[in-house]
């Protein structure tokens, strides 16, 4: 038979002390802590890469509006409900080598700027577009 002894013989209980529970918590707060700014830093990602795509559409699309500007050019501005800032600004090429009336090709540019966090963003477009007579 073999007899089983429940005595204390030097033999440590099951069981952690309260030093090693200190530590697993800090290694828990610690991991907690950079998993949290991971996630931060990726929603503040997604959010810039939100408003970049909305600037770039609309860009695109004041010069899609614009795909055909008086010869003697044009300036507009103005500003979004969302709090995007563009300006679209028109002036005639000069085409003279080209046979073209004065005013036939205009360089185009359209910018649209906002505010994230701290920084400025800006997109510029830049495009060549027909001239006419009113």
């Amino acid at each position: 038979m073999h007899s089983i002894s429940s005595g204390c013989n030097g033999a440590r209980a099951g069981g952690f002390s309260l030093l090693e529970m200190l530590v697993a918590i800090s290694i828990l707060a610690l991991s907690l802590g950079v998993l949290y700014e991971a996630v931060s830093g990726a929603t503040r990602n997604v959010r810039t890469d939100e408003k970049y795509a909305y600037g770039v559409e609309l860009a695109r699309s004041l010069l899609a509006e614009n795909a055909r500007v008086p010869v003697s050019g044009t300036h507009s501005r103005g500003e979004t409900a969302g709090g995007f800032s563009w300006y679209v600004a028109a002036a005639p090429m000069r085409v003279a080598k080209l046979n073209l009336n004065d005013g036939a090709l205009q360089e185009i540019e359209v910018a649209v700027s906002w505010q994230d966090g701290r920084k400025r963003r800006r997109v510029v477009l830049h495009s060549i577009v027909e001239g006419y007579r009113p």
